[in-house]
């Protein structure tokens, strides 16, 4: 089959959407079907590449950050990509379009698929949802909302990364969706042993933006310093600054590690060196990074919203929380970061538990989901 990929951003722009995207995209391209990847640009990235089995198409938009994206910045790539992906689409002739996102690609996606007669998959990551990050996106979909209906009631399929994100979706869009959950190569992430570090490595990565409650993990962490640890944060945003001011106030300085903004494959390389993934997000979808963590064998102290409920067992392999619980959550760290034979042990229960999300098995889900929209196509 041939298929056209459709994100406003992929790699190494945006955060576990774009790498979810990747992911599905390499694993089909591995099984012999033809991808193609229509993509946003930034400064220093070529404007085509070919990668692994795919080809990466980026296009012009005001896109700056790669951890941020305005909503001028996604109507300036759907503007972008309407004629640039229209001639694609006459030369390449794809038989399925999938957009990742229902705001902006969705959008550009319908447009194209209705020119086109083509049939596209539609997949929600939260953050497209109404409702999934209502501190980001609630200002959003009072003007976008009314407009977002036929994106989602002419998409061939809808696909949702976990039943949180399905569940919220089903109460804006009475349309079908399915749960495909966002996967990871568990095998070539497993880690050859477990060992817990002389001293015990929490990590965070992601957006430093409300949502991901950056400051929280700071403040709880700071009700910890009798305990030995360390911790490194990865990623960049708009509360960058003023987790760097609290870690500071907190007299915290030798305890946190702030790299900044950092490429996917080092984000692995610093999971690979760690112990615990604590993530206190106000919201998720299904993280990408909680099942990266999850397949190299991390304890996870994380919140209890979106898709996290499907990565942690409380009590076997960590602990979810309400994201305000900040006592609970301090609690469930002392646990682990006093007893090193818990921690391990919890360690342990991540690897079983990641084979779950294994990204074999969710390329298996879209290339069946992809077969029968051809098959259709060839039946007409």
């Amino acid at each position: 089959m041939r298929l056209l990929t459709i994100i406003h951003e992929f790699p190494p722009i945006g955060g576990g959407g774009g790498a979810a995207a990747r992911d599905i995209c390499l694993g089909l391209a591995r099984r012999g079907h033809e991808i193609k990847v229509l993509t946003s640009h930034m400064p220093d990235l070529p404007r085509s590449e070919q990668r692994d089995g795919i080809e990466i198409q980026r296009l012009p938009s005001l896109r700056r950050q790669a951890f941020a994206a305005s909503l001028l910045d996604m109507a300036a790539f759907d503007l972008s990509a309407l004629l640039a992906g229209g001639r694609l689409i006459k030369h390449f002739q794809p038989d399925v379009l999938h957009a990742h996102f229902a705001v902006p690609a969705g959008a550009l996606t319908y447009a194209l698929a209705r020119l086109h007669k083509i049939p596209y998959v539609l997949t929600a990551h939260l953050g497209d949802v109404p409702g999934g990050v209502p501190e980001k996106t609630n200002k959003w979909f009072r003007f976008i909302g009314p407009f977002t209906q036929p994106i989602w009631r002419n998409a061939a399929r809808v696909v949702a990364v976990s039943e949180f994100t399905r569940a919220l979706a089903l109460q804006k869009y009475n349309v079908p969706i399915a749960v495909i959950p966002n996967g990871v190569d568990a095998a070539s992430l497993r880690p050859t042993r477990i060992t817990v570090g002389v001293v015990p490595r929490i990590i965070f990565a992601g957006r430093f933006v409300e949502q991901k409650n950056p400051l929280g993990l700071v403040r709880v962490l700071s009700q910890l310093k009798d305990l030995r640890w360390e911790c490194v944060m990865l990623g960049n945003g708009a509360l960058f600054k003023a987790t760097r001011d609290e870690i500071k106030r907190l007299g915290l300085e030798a305890r946190f590690t702030l790299p900044g903004w950092v490429k996917p494959a080092e984000v692995l390389t610093e999971f690979a060196r760690s112990d615990i993934l604590f993530m206190p997000s106000k919201s998720e979808g299904l993280p990408v990074v909680g099942v990266q963590a999850l397949a190299c064998g991390l304890a996870l102290v994380v919140s209890r919203a979106g898709g996290f409920v499907d990565l942690v067992e409380s009590g076997r392999n960590g602990a979810l929380h309400n994201w305000d619980a900040a006592d609970d959550m301090t609690a469930s760290l002392r646990a682990l970061l006093s007893d090193r034979a818990a921690l391990e042990s919890a360690r342990t229960q991540s690897l079983q538990i990641a084979q779950r999300f294994d990204i074999e098995q969710v390329v298996d889900a879209y290339e069946k989901l992809f077969a029968e929209l051809y098959a259709k196509g060839i039946q007409k």
